[in-house]
């Protein structure tokens, strides 16, 4: 039966009217279509198309869904301090749309039925879509090839330094092994362990947490860092060096992107020592450290000119009782992922960066370099993940505020400029004028060089 006037062509789920897109053509007025998960129709939509549910977006941005690619949601075995349904509550409330959930978890993800074992626990729990790394071992190296291509896996994390047991991989022969068996670009923590285990009796004896970036100083990031690229570089394999923290790494990296994509956190272009550990103490302690001054400038230099390619957020929480530890006892993390953009909203606004700028490092970049299959852009045939922000809005971030089992975030009391107002994942509408809305909706997200490979079993 035909109803006059109905139009299936011009029948959305959602219209998002009124406000301005960022595209990758810059930005520009226009109504958004959504249907069925996807951008269908972008311009003067309104009066034209009909839809289930409506967002009026006037004076409003509207941004490709944020990407977060390095949170630590803690699930399995260490959910007092989170889990999976209150960690992506978190990037919901905070605008982001999918993340990059990492392997130091209780068990280790470093197999098949590990991967696997996250994707069910995330299912009908995850509030945003999601990916699992798969930690790079010696126990699993000549599996790599085969786990880094299965669905849900975001690729293989390698921690050389700052983790413990099967997942600390700081022996040259093992990093080769994990280098060799792969191909997707692999991310690493980068600092040298031996260096660390040498330095640590300077904050034994002190017990000052000032005195974190000493121990762990830039030459052990460094040295690191240079060790990997150099591996990377004989293997023939892509690299991408997480929360890079260091004026030196960046002048070393610059002249090695060709196959080595760089990120950086927040809480690096954000925050300075000595005067964040005084005032925060172990609430400020990060592996690898807040640094002085320079090296945050450093960071802001690299953004502006192009060395940086994505900003991840790090996420890492610990219980407050846990960091209340005798620092060097207690434990480095900090919570990110529902701060992340409201952060950078406000070095939007006091004009460190563009907001382009700003979706290209958030949404764009990670798209880019770890092949995400339909999403970082806003553009016809893509899914309809958006994060509309308001420039304008002030906000003072709280501890009240973050969702996180931990409950507390470094920037409690902070006012901020620019604030995530409602967030779209595959055209549902999750957080309306700052509220949650429905039920968790996530999904798996799916990778250009993952898509219909062979299971571990084939």
């Amino acid at each position: 039966m035909t109803v006059e006037g109905y139009h299936p062509e011009k029948y959305a789920d959602l219209l998002v009217v009124g406000g301005t897109v960022l595209t990758p053509n810059g930005s520009e007025q226009a109504d958004l279509a959504c249907r069925d998960g996807r951008i269908v129709a972008l311009g003067c939509l309104q009066g034209q198309w009909d839809a289930v549910s409506t967002i009026d977006a006037r004076g409003l941005h509207i941004l490709p869904g944020v990407i977060d690619s390095q949170v630590h949601f803690r699930e399995p075995g260490l959910t007092h301090k989170e889990d999976l349904e209150t960690g992506t509550r978190g990037a919901v409330l905070g605008g982001v749309t999918g993340v990059f959930e990492m392997p130091n978890t209780n068990p280790l993800t470093l197999w098949h039925e590990d991967l696997q074992a996250k994707l069910d626990a995330a299912q009908g729990r995850a509030w945003c879509d999601y990916a699992f790394y798969i930690g790079g071992s010696g126990v699993n190296a000549k599996q790599l090839q085969i786990l880094e291509t299965l669905p849900g896996c975001a690729g293989v994390k390698v921690f050389m330094g700052s983790s413990f047991g099967d997942l600390l991989a700081d022996d040259d022969t093992v990093l080769r092994n994990i280098l060799r068996h792969g191909r997707r670009r692999m991310a690493v923590h980068a600092e040298d362990e031996a260096r660390l285990r040498q330095r640590k009796s300077i904050v034994e004896a002190s017990g000052d947490v000032c005195q974190h970036p000493d121990w762990r100083d830039m030459e052990s990031a460094l040295l690191a860092t240079k060790r990997i690229v150099a591996m990377a570089e004989e293997a023939g394999r892509r690299l991408h060096v997480l929360h890079v923290s260091t004026a030196e790494e960046m002048r070393y990296l610059a002249g090695h992107k060709r196959r080595v994509t760089v990120e950086v956190t927040p809480h690096h272009l954000t925050m300075a020592a000595p005067e964040c550990y005084q005032r925060l103490g172990s609430l400020a302690q990060m592996n690898p450290p807040v640094r002085e001054q320079r090296h945050q400038d450093a960071l802001w230099q690299a953004i502006r000119e192009g060395t940086v390619d994505v900003i991840g957020s790090d996420h890492a929480p610990h219980t407050l009782e846990e960091k209340a530890k005798p620092y060097p006892q207690s434990p480095s993390g900090m919570t990110g992922v529902q701060t992340l953009l409201p952060v950078m909203l406000d070095h939007v606004h006091n004009g460190r960066l563009t907001l382009q700028r700003l979706v290209d490092l958030t949404s764009a970049g990670p798209a880019r370099i770890f092949g995400l299959e339909g999403k970082g852009r806003i553009a016809l045939g893509y899914d309809a993940d958006l994060t509309i922000v308001d420039l304008s809005a002030q906000r003072t971030i709280t501890n009240d505020w973050i969702a996180s089992r931990s409950g507390w975030t470094p920037y409690d009391g902070k006012k901020i400029t620019g604030w995530p107002i409602h967030t779209v994942i595959r055209g549902h509408v999750v957080v309306r004028e700052e509220q949650l809305e429905g039920a968790p909706r996530g999904k798996t997200i799916q990778f250009l060089e993952t898509f219909g490979a062979i299971s571990a079993s084939d």
